[in-house]
């Protein structure tokens, strides 16, 4: 192997346990556990397990509220998500992940529980000092369809490795289907991890806080 290729090799292999922390899958053998508060709109915890790199299962809890207050989803479920593609670079890395499940909901505007299906992507590509993001989250039922769909830019203002503090500064656009918010619902987060803690917090233009904390164990 060539000096270049030796360098290349050595950047990879520092940069990809930091890269880790914002996936779905986070690594072999390891558990996530997520939190998200949605600025009133949406509120969900998960806990999932990975035996290999490539697969996680696991379960969820997701609360949606439509900003009129006329609608209310409450839907438990348990989910697979699957790492279908990933691009290593010398200081880089992409991956495209997509997830199904099944559960049970309870609204305000239908009778009992129903039946819920859940199906989802996410595609990103991170460096340590610019981060793109983009998750299509679809819960379904007979009595509703919801997708939240979630647009994520971000820049670090200095590099990072996995076991010290990295800062992001990011913008996120945030959309609704199902009638649970009019327009897209934009936010301002400054996001902090350190080995498998990562957490952010900001606010949407409209004042509403948003938050979210991940460990990986």
């Amino acid at each position: 192997m060539d000096t270049h290729k030796q360098w290349a090799a050595f950047v990879l292999l520092g940069l990809l346990p930091a890269l880790a922390a914002a996936k779905p899958i986070a690594f072999a053998k390891g558990t996530t556990v997520m939190v998200e508060h949605g600025a009133g709109t949406m509120n969900e915890a998960q806990v999932f397990y990975a035996p290999r790199y490539w697969y996680s299962a696991g379960g969820g809890w997701l609360e949606l509220d439509s900003e009129d207050g006329r609608k209310q989803r409450h839907i438990t479920y348990l989910r697979g998500n699957l790492l279908a593609k990933r691009w290593n670079m010398p200081a880089a890395q992409a991956n495209v992940f997509v997830w199904g499940g099944l559960g049970r909901a309870t609204g305000n505007d239908f009778e009992g529980s129903d039946l819920a299906r859940n199906i989802g992507f996410q595609a990103d590509y991170e460096t340590r000092r610019v981060y793109g993001a983009f998750r299509s989250d679809l819960q379904e039922s007979d009595h509703f369809s919801h997708r939240i769909d979630t647009l994520q830019l971000g820049w670090a203002p200095y590099k990072h490795d996995y076991n010290t503090l990295a800062t992001w500064f990011v913008v996120q656009g945030r959309r609704y289907t199902g009638d649970l918010f009019d327009g897209t619902e934009t936010a301002f987060l400054v996001r902090f991890f350190k080995g498998g803690t990562w957490v952010e917090i900001g606010a949407t233009t409209d004042g509403k806080v948003q938050a979210m904390a991940m460990f990986n164990f």
